[in-house]
């Protein structure tokens, strides 16, 4: 009686332990937290874009301080990777199994999302609005799933210039420098498509590596063509480099900068190297610029500096990467919010597969954030935009930045 009695009792136990580890939270959350994770370049080759860390945190803090999302407050935790994919894998693999984050959220760069991806995808961690708009993270879905990007489309951008330059200057002679990466490559892509058999011609092309020291021999190459328009697919570093050396050679083409390379402070130094240059280089964009007087009584505008003022008092309110991070931070806030009371990790991916709006107010009037279970390109619209040596200034309606 009594041994019928012990095992009675063992297999409620098992029972109850087999009902908790059933219903047992994702790692990452609790009753009144979320703990996400990522990694951004606060040094290195791409220290320019590591702003988009603490700028997203900002907006998380501010989010907390007004009760959280659905009564959890959020932690953003991030690592300097330095652009580096091996640091990313080490740093990412500490996120997920010693910080046991509920998700890697805003990690920047195309090499160092695609070294994390095969592992975060076999261990069902959301990858979410990871700083990329490349092809191979934008289309990869069906492998992927767990992955998803946040920029547009590298190769619509690029088709956004090549369409540009085709209905405005038919008889174009293009010499492009592009980083020798999905960006630089999926960049130019985009442009050829666009304009094969509608007048331009890409007359010389050179690449460079993003190891690499400068690009002063490439432009010298470039501007031998006799071309009149440079494609610059760069970031910052090289841009700067690229632009600079351009002046230095006399050589005066009309001049496309990739939207990685805009930010204001980065345009400062362009334009005090090269203000022949810069003055009329066009480029796109999504986000409004906080350092734009036409954006002045903007209602974002007045909330990013004060976020900023309250959770980032060290940080540049004129640095526009703060306000992207801002941008994707308020994106993910709307995810979790849609994700539910009950937060899993599946049921995150659900609420990233399934956005449409336009509401977030970082972004540009008129662009929605939208993704199904096949589209994980949440922005797909853009606008031209024009430098006239004080500010970027809108050139066209909304365009179609697919690719």
């Amino acid at each position: 009686m009594i041994a019928r009695a012990a095992v009675a009792a063992l297999a409620s136990l098992a029972l109850v332990a087999s009902a908790g580890a059933g219903t047992a939270a994702d790692p990452g959350v609790t009753e009144t937290t979320i703990l996400l994770g990522g990694t951004v370049p606060l040094t290195g080759e791409a220290a320019a874009f590591g702003a988009v860390g603490p700028g997203a945190r900002a907006y998380f803090d501010h989010v907390n301080a007004r009760g959280g999302v659905n009564s959890r407050m959020i932690e953003y935790r991030f690592y300097d990777d330095a652009y580096n994919p091996a640091q990313t894998v080490q740093l990412t693999r500490r996120l997920v199994e010693q910080d046991k984050v509920f998700a890697v959220f805003n990690a920047v760069g195309t090499a160092t999302n695609l070294a994390v991806r095969d592992y975060l995808n076999a261990q069902k961690v959301p990858q979410l609005f990871v700083g990329d708009g490349s092809r191979s993270i934008g289309t990869s879905f069906a492998r992927y799933p767990w992955t998803m990007g946040f920029l547009q489309s590298y190769r619509g951008e690029g088709s956004v210039y090549g369409r540009t330059i085709a209905k405005s200057r038919p008889k174009a002679k293009i010499a492009v420098l592009y980083e020798n990466t999905e960006l630089g490559l999926d960049m130019l892509t985009g442009l050829t498509r666009a304009i094969a058999g509608k007048g331009p011609r890409v007359v010389a092309k050179q690449s460079y590596e993003f190891t690499g020291a400068d690009v002063t021999s490439q432009i010298g190459t470039l501007k031998a063509s006799g071309a009149d328009t440079l494609m610059l697919f760069a970031t910052p570093k090289f841009f700067l480099q690229a632009i600079t050396t351009t002046h230095r050679l006399g050589w005066k083409p009309q001049v496309y900068i990739a939207s990685v390379s805009i930010e204001p402070t980065l345009m400062g130094i362009a334009r005090f190297n090269a203000p022949e240059l810069t003055r009329g280089a066009l480029s796109i964009a999504f986000v409004k610029n906080p350092n734009d007087p036409v954006w002045a009584k903007d209602k974002a505008v007045a909330l990013y500096r004060s976020i900023m003022r309250k959770h980032n008092p060290s940080g540049r309110p004129t640095d526009v990467y703060n306000w992207y991070g801002m941008t994707v931070a308020w994106t993910m806030v709307e995810t979790l919010k849609r994700a539910g009371k009950t937060l899993t990790r599946a049921g995150l991916l659900r609420a990233a597969q399934n956005l449409d709006t336009a509401a977030n107010p970082f972004m540009l009037p008129g662009i929605r954030l939208k993704t199904s279970r096949t589209d994980y390109r949440p922005m797909e619209q853009v606008y031209l935009y024009r430098y006239d040596n004080k500010q970027w200034v809108k050139a066209s309606g909304l365009l179609q930045a697919r690719g």
